[in-house]
């Protein structure tokens, strides 16, 4: 994809049929013109709302009456001040997950478990600013200040027990208030099985905390009862390439990354001909090599799946090939990823991106 994009914008046609979208066809550079605003997207009309239904009845399971409102953005976040929950737009449509995949290399929420994984984490955020629970003395003893300065990168303690692993990348240790969306997330899983799976973790004190929490706001109206809508997708202007320019400047900061140096000892950046793509084979590869690093690395299944997810993920990024023998790179692999397991064990300062 080019570092720039056309101007001016495709305008939108003055009338839409309701049988679809007029965009659905364009191709990825035209669409790459269309304003976000133009896009003419609605949570109502779309699978989205299904998903946000199924959150409200795990709410409601846990007795919980508080409802966060949800609305369309251009990415996943709760606002400071307000007890709602906005949602990335690629999200709404299956062309817009094409083109995301095709421009991010991922597509964020991108499967059931995945999506709802990371609802519950917002709804956690909802919940905080809902009822104020950061102000409490006994939030900021269990999970720390919220008004610590939200940092842009943080580096993670892979074998600390006083942590909850839901979204991956140790995402509960970067801040406080997302510690507390991470617990939260946990707790309300249906079926969860926190108090065996945390029997004899500092992170059970936590979870604890939260539930019971979440009895004394069971009933209680909430004090933050605002249903404003932040940077909605209908207010927004910019074009999705403009979008996708900025979202490439945050996530593709230049970093020391010892996992980049890893694969490219093992990958080609040149195609070649009929060269399968490294992040197709670490995928088939993944049962395998989750098996391996637990065994001879000695990693927690968690944390098996944390390696193996990022080597896929940058080896997407980097846009990397095998060269040469598929079972001779599947041999090195195990060996590479292995080393970079026991490297990041031993707590190297592997410094995560927010």
């Amino acid at each position: 994809m080019a570092a720039s994009f056309p101007s001016p914008y495709i305008a939108a046609p003055r009338r839409q049929t309701d049988r679809g979208y007029w965009w659905v066809h364009l191709s990825d550079r035209e669409l790459l013109r269309v304003r976000l605003c133009d896009l003419g997207l609605s949570l109502e009309r779309s699978v989205l709302k299904l998903y946000v239904q199924r959150l409200y009845a795990e709410l409601a399971a846990r007795d919980l009456a508080f409802r966060p409102h949800v609305w369309l953005a251009d990415e996943w976040f709760s606002p400071d001040g307000v007890p709602g929950i906005a949602m990335p737009f690629y999200l709404a449509h299956p062309r817009l997950r094409r083109l995301e995949r095709h421009v991010m290399r991922e597509v964020e929420g991108g499967n059931d478990n995945w999506l709802m994984r990371l609802l519950r984490h917002e709804a956690g955020h909802a919940i905080d600013t809902a009822y104020r629970l950061r102000r409490r003395r006994a939030f900021r003893e269990v999970f720390g200040p919220a008004s610590l300065p939200y940092p842009t990168s943080y580096v993670p303690r892979p074998g600390s027990r006083r942590y909850v692993q839901h979204l991956g990348s140790w995402y509960a240790q970067s801040h406080p208030t997302e510690d507390f969306a991470e617990t939260f997330a946990v707790w309300l899983k249906p079926a969860s099985r926190w108090r065996r799976d945390y029997a004899d973790w500092p992170a059970l004190n936590k979870l604890l905390y939260v539930e019971r929490t979440m009895q004394e706001c069971a009933n209680a109206p909430a004090l933050v009862r605002s249903r404003t809508h932040i940077e909605p997708l209908g207010e927004n202007r910019r074009t999705l390439g403009e979008h996708y320019e900025r979202m490439r400047a945050h996530y593709h900061s230049p970093q020391a990354r010892t996992e980049d140096a890893v694969l490219r000892k093992l990958f080609v950046a040149e195609p070649g001909r009929q060269r399968l793509r490294a992040a197709a084979l670490l995928r088939q590869l993944r049962p395998r090599l989750r098996e391996h690093l637990a065994h001879s690395a000695g990693c927690t299944d968690y944390f098996a799946h944390q390696v193996v997810r990022t080597a896929i993920s940058r080896a997407d990024r980097l846009d990397l090939y095998v060269a040469g023998d598929s079972r001779e790179a599947a041999r090195n692999i195990k060996l590479e990823l292995q080393r970079l397991a026991e490297v990041w064990q031993r707590g190297a300062g592997r410094r995560l991106a927010l």
